[in-house]
């Protein structure tokens, strides 16, 4: 829930360099379907029912879910800000990768989200996770809507969308556009 932030951010950033809504209707996403089949993967198997039907199979899911995500977002690399996305998309794969297929929180930032706050959050307090700095370690307050813990890599999807946002608006072509070459 913490990307749903970078929404209003990047739409006020491109207001601020002159930039209309309406140009976002320029943008051209490749892959599309990927990464929004990989996003509402992810969604249904952190609901209950789904969670607890899949098992034993759920890392692996959320794990090739989180990769299909990221083979999208490098597929669109050349808008400006998706760099910035790929790669807090891959801190955060790495992350669960190197955790055996889930995203682990500390306990101090599960705990900030005060009494009842572990049921909005798709993160799992492990012992002594590996690569701790690229895991949930941070925590929104518990009064801000959407309060979940995050990564470094959240925080750097969440620049990177606002980025693509902002460019967006202003109508940014990728490079290799202005160059008069195909992205493809």
């Amino acid at each position: 829930m913490f990307v749903l932030y970078a929404l209003p951010v990047g739409i006020a950033l491109g207001y601020l360099l002159g930039g209309r809504l309406e140009a976002l209707g320029d943008l051209r996403f490749r892959w599309a379907p990927l990464a929004i089949a990989g996003l509402i993967v992810q969604i249904a198997l952190f609901a209950e029912p789904v969670a607890t039907s899949v098992g034993q199979a759920g890392p692996p899911i959320y794990i090739a879910s989180t990769a299909a995500v990221l083979v999208a977002v490098v597929r669109n690399r050349a808008l400006p800000g998706m760099l910035v996305t790929a790669l807090g998309a891959a801190s955060n794969l790495v992350a669960i990768i190197a955790n055996g297929g889930v995203m682990p929180a500390s306990p101090e930032a599960i705990a900030g989200l005060g009494p009842g706050g572990e049921g909005f959050s798709n993160s799992v307090v492990v012992a002594d996770p590996a690569l701790r700095p690229l895991t949930d370690v941070f925590v929104l307050p518990a009064w801000v809507p959407f309060a979940n813990v995050f990564s470094v890599g959240d925080v750097l999807i969440g620049i990177g969308v606002a980025l693509v946002i902002a460019f967006g608006m202003r109508g940014q072509r990728p490079l290799a556009v202005r160059r008069g070459t195909s992205p493809d």
